[in-house]
């Protein structure tokens, strides 16, 4: 796929206000042995100075093919769950410098090859985080997503537009970008260890009044690539609502959540 900045800048551009940005993509990787050499070749190294996987007690190969790869790799001893990966993963891309982190899922659900496109806003200093859309791209149901999967997004951000007062086309894409001032501003440890804190972290960031922009992606689902069942999806659907619930009580001053308490004072 050919890709076109949006604003109309060249990519030589961009290629030269991204150096001086340090950008880690991060791997929070389970059971990924299968698709995890794919993914990690198609990441363009022009545009991404550091990998780093998070492994988070793999019980197949995972962990050896990354160091056969060569892949700066964080071993958790103990499964922590999609929430606690995320955790690490940005914790330790913090810690070794980075501007502006990328996650990327090792099951090649999402292409790698689109890491540009969500890094564009973020070199141009327009928003704080991007999301790629599978909404916005518009071969979500030709890309393989599951109807009941479909329909189930659509309802859910309906809800949390509402709530939130913004509008997003989704909040469940897994391929995103983070700034360094977007992560050091929310509360990661106050985040559930589980699936939703996907929208914790998004929801943090609408908080604390945190630029967030959408761009255009496709995605792939096959045996391979990782999906929760429809009954944790159900779950996961309570977990949200549930969030939103607290958020709301923080909004009117009924009841102070730590979820929606920054980490520190922003930079000017």
């Amino acid at each position: 796929m050919a890709l076109v900045p949006t604003s109309g800048i060249s990519m030589n551009s961009l290629l030269e206000l991204k150096r001086n940005k340090k950008v880690i993509a991060v791997l929070p990787a389970y059971n990924a042995e299968r698709t995890l050499e794919q993914t990690f070749k198609d990441i363009p190294r022009e545009w991404v100075d550091e990998i780093l996987l998070v492994d988070d007690a793999s019980q197949d190969g995972t962990w050896r093919l990354a160091q056969q790869l060569g892949i700066a790799t964080v071993r958790h001893s103990e499964n922590r769950g999609y929430g606690g990966n995320q955790k690490t993963c940005y914790t330790e891309a913090l810690k070794r410098g980075a501007d502006i982190v990328v996650m990327v899922h090792p099951d090649y659900q999402y292409d790698p090859t689109l890491i540009p496109r969500l890094l564009e806003p973020l070199l141009r200093n327009e928003s704080d985080a991007v999301f790629g859309s599978r909404m916005m791209g518009g071969q979500f149901i030709e890309g393989g997503m599951p109807l009941w999967k479909f329909y189930g997004n659509v309802m859910l951000t309906a809800l949390e537009n509402m709530v939130l007062r913004i509008f997003l086309s989704e909040y469940h894409s897994g391929f995103r970008a983070y700034s360094k001032r977007y992560l050091q501003a929310v509360n990661l440890d106050a985040n559930s260890d589980d699936f939703v804190f996907d929208t914790e972290i998004i929801v943090q960031g609408i908080a604390q009044n945190l630029s967030i922009r959408e761009v255009p992606i496709s995605t792939r689902y096959f045996e391979s690539a990782s999906q929760i069942s429809f009954w944790k999806s159900v779950r996961y659907a309570l977990s949200i609502v549930g969030v939103l619930t607290r958020f709301l009580l923080h909004h009117w001053g009924v009841r102070t959540s730590r979820l929606f308490t920054s980490r520190q004072t922003l930079p000017e």
